[in-house]
């Protein structure tokens, strides 16, 4: 059986696969442009999860390394969901040298609450004082 391996190589990651995801399979980033998604990429600190040379899971996060963090664009591909990949995909994400004594690390789900509550996420204690600027959307109409 193939080992799970996580990287924060981004040389080794296939880009073309995480951008196929993100834009054609994703709820959140449906229709973002290759381009998009590697100028995101140059920005964070990417996980990638791989099957022996093969790109399987991939996770994006975004930070100052000091005091906040926000998980985003995490994905298995369906044919390998179920299988512990995501969780051992956060797990290499909050052990991450970087990630540490940070005092926020947000995200935003749709359906994953039970892998996230596993890591320590709760609905916000204050969420009166949680705002947002959102464009649902925006990239399809590109």
């Amino acid at each position: 059986m193939t080992e799970f391996r996580i990287t924060t190589e981004v040389s080794e990651f296939d880009t073309g696969l995480v951008h196929r995801f993100l834009s054609l399979q994703s709820s959140w980033a449906k229709g973002i442009s290759l381009d998009l998604v590697e100028r995101s990429m140059a920005n964070s600190l990417c996980f990638g999860g791989f099957l022996g040379s093969d790109q399987i899971a991939f996770a994006r996060v975004i930070s100052d390394y000091t005091t906040f963090a926000n998980l985003v664009d995490v994905f298995v591909l369906p044919e390998h969901r179920g299988k512990g990949y995501g969780k051992a995909l956060m797990a290499a994400v909050f052990a991450h040298p970087e990630l540490q004594g940070l005092r926020r690390f947000t995200l935003a789900t749709g359906d994953a609450h039970g892998l996230y509550a596993q890591f320590g996420f709760t609905s916000p204690l204050y969420p009166q004082s949680l705002m947002e600027r959102y464009f649902p959307g925006m990239y399809a109409a590109n």
